[in-house]
């Protein structure tokens, strides 16, 4: 009997950090402030786990973009896409090459230190950029920006730090910023696609992760928790009218070193449940 309470227990604590981590897919393409949707692939992995939160998140990203694209269409530095996106076909070739030969354990390392990382680098960007001045994007910086960003996307969803790193300088407008990232975003999340979807048993490829990420099985899982991106964009609306953006970012920040931390220390809150 307690194991059969301990297993619901999970079920929903595993529901539940899930359910908040779409709501921040919602929240970030509602533009309450770029990279709030950095804490959707931790709290994800440590409900499913690390391979299978990574096939599930997709397709709801993809779904937000579409709520993102549509706001912001034609407001965005389009010339960026030139510059990044060859750099990015060749991180998501190296990255699904790679996701393979790591373990579960070792993948959540990697998440939880994309998690932290990023969270130091919203703290010093604006220290790291307030002496530099505007710079004009080429492929120079453009190529290995997009082979970092796809890299660390395919792993983890989480190219915002790589993206942000090549957008910020440009010291664009705030909305053709946010738009830029959006259409940038956009353009990964569908090159990366094809890759998660094809397993390479059936196209005899080594360009393709060794197994589907995105399955039947975490299809499904993405459709059970693809209601909370719309209202996660209503939220954010709502949000925005409530509360200072500049206090709810440090609060979702916090929530993302920690879960960062316990990633990577294999601490998992759902024990607190039991």
């Amino acid at each position: 009997m307690r194991g059969f309470y301990t297993s619901r227990v999970q079920d929903w604590s595993s529901m539940l950090l899930a359910a908040t981590a779409v709501l921040f897919i919602g929240l970030s393409k509602a533009g309450f402030g770029g990279g709030l949707g950095m804490l959707t692939t931790p709290l994800c992995v440590l409900a499913f786990g690390a391979k299978d939160a990574i096939g599930i998140l997709l397709p709801l990203l993809c779904a937000g973009d579409a709520f993102s694209v549509y706001h912001y269409w034609g407001r965005w530095e389009r010339k960026n896409l030139k510059f990044l996106l060859p750099g990015v076909v060749v991180g998501v070739v190296i990255g699904v090459q790679l996701i393979g030969r790591f373990s579960a354990r070792e993948l959540n390392v990697c998440i939880g230190l994309l998690a932290v990382a990023f969270v130091v680098f919203q703290l010093v960007k604006e220290r790291i950029f307030a002496a530099e001045g505007a710079f004009a994007p080429d492929h120079k910086i453009g190529i290995p920006c997009g082979i970092g960003a796809g890299i660390t996307s395919t792993f983890a969803h989480g190219a915002g730090p790589v993206v942000s790193l090549f957008l910020i300088p440009q010291r664009m407008p705030k909305e053709t910023y946010v738009a830029t990232t959006v259409l940038v975003f956009t353009c990964i999340n569908w090159i990366k696609m094809p890759f998660f979807v094809v397993d390479r048993e059936m196209v005899d490829l080594p360009v393709f992760a060794p197994h589907a990420i995105i399955t039947a099985q975490t299809l499904q899982q993405s459709i059970v928790f693809l209601p909370f991106i719309p209202v996660g964009v209503w939220l954010g609306v709502w949000l925005n009218r409530k509360f200072s953006e500049q206090v709810f970012l440090k609060v979702v920040y916090a929530m993302t070193f920690l879960t960062g931390l316990q990633l990577i220390f294999n601490f998992n809150p759902a024990k607190w449940l039991r």
